[in-house]
């Protein structure tokens, strides 16, 4: 049940950042600051390869922004930054297990490789609808209110 796909697994831009960061890749970090930079590296990989991570970011910024501007209480800036964070989280794992499924089935079609994809995908969808319910809850009624006020005065002089 397997064919052929054209397109190769891996990015062409992939080779040059991998052997930059992490040429030795099976060693195990000697210190804590060299386990910082592997996972920042990771980080960077994702911010600049994957547009949802790009997505993620910015919508994560713009929630916590929201939260301040609108002085939400501390427990309530709280959860939209741990939920925010949480899908971040997910889309970095996303993307290592994406890699990891095309460095296993290389360059072939495998059902159980779009069955990995396709679920780690959907891990991150359901946390981002989360992140977003969460936020719209917490960030609706006071936004609302500060519209309105706006609007009311304005209308008024």
């Amino acid at each position: 049940m397997s064919q052929q796909v054209s397109s190769p697994a891996t990015p062409k831009h992939l080779e040059p950042i991998v052997t930059q960061e992490r040429k030795y890749s099976w060693k195990v970090a000697s210190n804590l600051f060299t386990s910082f930079r592997y996972a920042w590296a990771g980080i960077s990989y994702a911010f600049k390869t994957q547009r949802n991570f790009r997505i993620h970011v910015s919508v994560c910024v713009l929630a916590l922004g929201l939260s301040i501007f609108l002085r939400l209480e501390a427990i309530e800036v709280v959860v939209i930054g741990i939920t925010s964070g949480l899908v971040l989280t997910l889309e970095l794992l996303n993307t290592a297990l994406e890699s990891l499924v095309d460095l296993t089935v290389k360059q072939t079609y495998h059902d159980l490789a779009k069955i990995a994809k396709d679920c780690a995908a959907g891990a991150v969808l359901i946390s981002a609808f989360v992140a977003i319910f969460v936020a719209s809850i917490l960030i609706l009624p006071p936004l609302t209110k500060l519209i309105i006020t706006y609007a009311h005065n304005f209308y008024l002089n």
